[in-house]
């Protein structure tokens, strides 16, 4: 087959629909601007270009002249069994270029080539990216450096925990986690404005925090609350996070700028029993994280933990990227699929058919048989979804309402 590919198309997002402003009315009005929209559109449109680069670097282009697998494709190329998640995900990305098909039958997903890419002109599509906003470079270098390592990880000669944690990798990380990137912020912002309003009644405030990283959702959230008037309610923030390094600066950034409140930081492994790490039962009013629970290894034990965690009337709050359509590839996928935490997961057919994240309703579900009441994902992505399908954060919120004291009754 040829290798000569058709030309490639500009960059021209749609205009957005302003039928959006009211959909996010409840939000700062100068977090979802037209620079958000924007960015986000172009990040999607960046990983189809890096998809495509990928599809040659790894040689994926020659082994699609027939019908195959993403797992066939790993076998035939001799990739890591491991890396057909990865493999599916390029595939998946670039079915709207048309380059690629797609067919599935029964529960098996195979793909053909039907005529060559164009040639990505990376370096001039990211000079465009960062005349939107100069802080898109924060999500592009991480982009680019995960795009980097696929071929090594595909061929088992590293690991992408490794590579992308290792000591070039740790410096991207605390750059994209971070609330001057347009892009990652507005899921702290999402997470905090639910939040403050599921305890606007709640009498004294005890937070515990899951996978709190490097801080920026912490800082969002004591941020949002304080400008609401809740931190004088504010008895206990129990800030956890697994990572060393990350636990030891969100510490120092935070205990310095507010020393006045009750912060304490702890390791926390949200795939252990939480009373092993000192939880008691019925101790927190609030669980909260930021794009952490997609990654439980089973994720219906952790969401039985939070809720063991929670007083009677306590609740869970989690922002959380979201895929608004069932198998829709997103750009932030790239990054985490050649992570093994990402993909080693149990899955579920009703609630994570595939690892990685959740669409609104899998959370709602998730939710429910997690014993959960008064479950509600915000903002309305059902609708804003028709208006706009790269709509990618949500926050999701749900009730405890159990009286049992028995943490065993929460590890089922």
């Amino acid at each position: 087959m040829s290798e000569v590919s058709s030309e490639e198309p500009a960059f021209n997002p749609r205009p957005r629909d302003p039928r959006l402003a009211d959909c996010l009315k409840d939000y700062p009005p100068s977090l979802f601007s037209e620079r958000l929209y924007r960015s986000i559109e172009f990040m999607e449109r960046y990983s189809i270009e890096l998809a495509i680069d990928l599809l040659r670097r790894l040689d994926i282009i020659g082994a699609l002249a027939e019908w195959r697998s993403a797992h066939e494709l790993c076998h035939v190329l001799r990739f890591q069994p491991r890396f057909s998640s990865a493999t599916a995900w390029i595939l998946e990305r670039l079915i709207e270029t048309e380059c690629v098909e797609a067919r599935t039958d029964g529960d098996s997903r195979s793909y053909r080539l039907r005529h060559p890419p164009w040639q990505p002109q990376l370096a001039h599509l990211r000079a465009i990216g960062l005349d939107i906003d100069p802080s898109n470079a924060r999500t592009l270098d991480l982009l680019e450096r995960a795009a980097s390592l696929y071929p090594a990880v595909a061929h088992g000669e590293q690991s992408g925990e490794q590579s992308l944690f290792g000591p070039q990798g740790v410096p991207l990380w605390l750059n994209y986690f971070h609330n001057d990137n347009l892009t990652y912020t507005v899921n702290n912002w999402i997470s905090a404005v639910l939040a403050a309003r599921c305890l606007t009644s709640q009498p004294k405030l005890r937070i515990l925090e899951v996978g709190a990283g490097a801080g920026s959702g912490t800082e969002t959230l004591l941020g949002w609350f304080d400008e609401r008037g809740l931190l004088p309610r504010l008895e206990r923030y129990l800030i956890t996070e697994p990572n060393a390094f990350f636990r030891r600066r969100n510490q120092r950034e935070l205990s310095t700028r507010y020393r006045e409140l009750p912060l304490e930081w702890s390791a926390f492994d949200i795939n252990a029993p939480w009373d092993v790490h000192g939880v008691a039962s019925g101790e927190f009013d609030l669980v909260y994280g930021v794009n952490v629970l997609h990654v439980a290894k089973d994720l219906l034990f952790s969401l039985n933990q939070a809720r063991f965690a929670l007083a009677s009337d306590g609740w869970l709050v989690i922002g959380e990227c979201l895929r608004p359509y069932p198998n829709q590839p997103i750009y932030p996928e790239l990054m985490f699929q050649i992570l093994e935490s990402f993909t080693d997961v149990h899955t579920d057919p009703e609630i994570r058919p595939n690892p990685g994240f959740l669409t609104a309703n899998q959370w709602r579900r998730a939710f429910t048989r997690a014993g959960f009441a008064r479950t509600e994902v915000a903002p309305d992505v059902d609708h804003i979804r028709e208006l706009y399908p790269h709509f990618f954060t949500c926050a999701i919120c749900g009730q405890n309402t159990a009286t049992t004291n028995d943490p065993e009754s929460f590890r089922s």
